[in-house]
């Protein structure tokens, strides 16, 4: 046993005993261990070693029950890791640091250390960034570069970090949203060796004092509506648009700028990949970017000429910073670290909690966890909340029992955090992305139908009533007719319009944002006055 496993190594000799803090398990498993009453006698097996250490216990996973290496596969680690830190939640404890080592096997063995008391607060500053911009210009390189150090590979190495799905990996494409986080500790970096790794991005959330996470979109067009629904459906601060520096910009970048600028978030702009380009060519796209974007009433400000400060200072929805990057040599992360350490939070919402669902999963032995953005508000494990509007219109009435962020276990979620939740009293196949949760005590009125002021990015020939487009509001994703005052609106207008959800109801406020599009057809809107359900006027 080499140098590096001293900490594996102690563990070991030191051994189980009775009264002691060191616990071998060979796997922990959903399915084994939290059925049937294990939970609780684990959990209180977990709670008599953290005491018997005096605060502290040390979990050693992969080995025999007398301590023999064993080795695990990396996915039976990684349940292993998630089991634990239920057992931990249930004992008051919580994974403070997990160490692993490689077997002969080609397995994993790991020491975890678990400490008394809940997980670290969450009121820390924590800043989330959406980024978009046309396919193959290095947006998923970029962030994959930023959360862990690592220069590219000039084939994309760095993006396999969020490229999590096989069919993603061989295409070379995201088809999907990712999320991302690293963050930094008194001024310095703290980044992820493997963003796979649960433990891995848990323990920036445990180190940082300042976290900022990454909502990565697709560039792809057949994937827009990913896109759509990453950049309107997310409490997101900043945008980031990334131009790829041999490219230049697309009719895909100046669509995506006009989501970003539309919602009225500001936007950075990063130029990629000019390890690729002459100085020339560099010049020429970066006034081709300026242009882009003084034609759409923006400032550019050109980082690498007023300087990080300038960007901090100036960046809102009229004044774009621009800065020149390449993953590959490295050029401009530091500066993009620099501007991101400084960035500040944007308003927190203090009103009711809410929280959009984007998407739901199941875990055994947990059961539903519906996950998304929280808007507004502040959410406690032991919440009662209200999950709805179901497809009649009514709420079910559920409990938060359990909330984890980037796979690190909290107490609780403020405004801004991308968090999963586990209910009780619900059915995973019961939840759909766009419903809501919110406190029990709300009075939420479902809207199938509402009146808007919208603005036609692009369409072919004029918007007439009837016409039936798909609106992205939140995390909603639905179809929708179109009633326009005066009966139609063409290419460029700023008009009002009646719109009304065609299959169900959801919640929707006064002054929401949103995007609709079908076909080549898009554009955005402001949601003005809402018609409660049973108030539609079209009944």
């Amino acid at each position: 046993m080499s140098a590096d496993r001293a900490v594996l190594r102690e563990a070991i000799e030191h051994g189980e005993r009775e009264g002691g803090s060191v616990e071998f398990k060979e796997r922990l498993t959903r399915a084994e261990h939290l059925e049937g009453g294990r939970m609780e006698s684990l959990a209180a097996q977990l709670r008599h070693r953290v005491l018997s250490g005096d605060g502290e216990a040390t979990y050693v996973v992969g080995v025999t029950d007398s301590g023999g290496i064993a080795g695990i596969s990396h996915d039976a680690f990684s349940e292993s890791m998630d089991v634990l830190s239920l057992l931990a939640e249930e004992a008051s404890a919580h994974i403070h640091d997990v160490q692993t080592w490689s077997t002969d096997g080609n397995g994993l063995v790991g020491v975890a250390t678990l400490r008394n008391g809940a997980m670290l607060e969450t009121d820390d500053e924590h800043v989330v960034i959406g980024t978009a911009g046309h396919v193959d210009h290095g947006k998923s390189t970029l962030v994959g570069s930023l959360v862990t150090g690592q220069r590219d590979d000039g084939e994309g190495s760095t993006r396999g970090f969020l490229d999590v799905q096989p069919h993603e990996v061989e295409r070379g494409l995201s088809a999907d949203l990712s999320y991302a986080v690293y963050g930094f500790r008194d001024g310095e970096p703290v980044r992820m060796d493997n963003p796979h790794r649960k433990d891995d991005r848990a323990g920036v959330v445990r180190e940082a004092d300042r976290l900022v996470s990454f909502v990565d979109t697709v560039g792809h067009e057949p994937w827009l509506r990913t896109t759509i629904r990453g950049l309107v459906g997310q409490k997101l601060d900043y945008g980031l648009l990334t131009i790829a520096a041999d490219d230049g910009p697309t009719r895909t970048t100046r669509e995506h700028l006009g989501v970003l600028l539309a919602t009225d978030l500001p936007t950075l702009v990063v130029l990629t990949k000019t390890d690729l380009v002459d100085e020339e060519r560099l010049e020429e796209v970066t006034r081709e970017v300026e242009r882009l974007l003084r034609d759409v009433g923006r400032t550019p400000l050109p980082v690498a000429r007023h300087g990080v400060s300038a960007a901090i200072e100036e960046i809102d929805e009229t004044v774009v910073p621009v800065v020149r990057t390449s993953a590959v040599t490295g050029e401009g992360l530091e500066t993009l670290d620099a501007i991101f350490e400084q960035l500040p939070k944007r308003a927190v919402d203090d009103g009711e909690f809410r929280l959009y669902i984007d998407r739901s999963y199941s875990v055994t032995g947990v059961g539903a966890v519906a996950s998304g953005t929280v808007k507004s508000g502040v959410v406690e494990a032991g919440d009662e909340l209200l999950l709805g509007p179901l497809a009649d219109g009514t709420f079910a009435e559920v409990e938060a029992r359990s909330i984890e962020m980037h796979y690190h276990r909290v107490d609780r979620a403020q405004s801004g955090r991308i968090v999963g939740i586990a209910l009780k009293g619900v059915r995973e196949a019961d939840i759909e992305r766009g419903m809501v949760l919110l406190p029990r005590e709300s009075d939420p009125e479902p809207v199938r139908e509402f009146e808007a002021e919208v603005m036609v990015l692009n369409h072919p020939t004029r918007i007439g009533t009837g016409y039936e487009p798909v609106v992205h509001l939140e995390t909603i994703s639905e179809a929708a007719v179109f009633t326009p005052d005066g009966g139609r609106l063409l290419p460029g207008d700023t008009g009002t319009t009646r719109v009304r959800f065609k299959f169900r109801p959801y919640l929707v406020e006064e002054g929401q944002r949103f995007v609709f599009r079908e076909g080549q057809s898009k554009g955005v809107g402001t949601v003005t006055a809402v018609n409660p359900d049973g108030q539609d006027r079209s009944e």
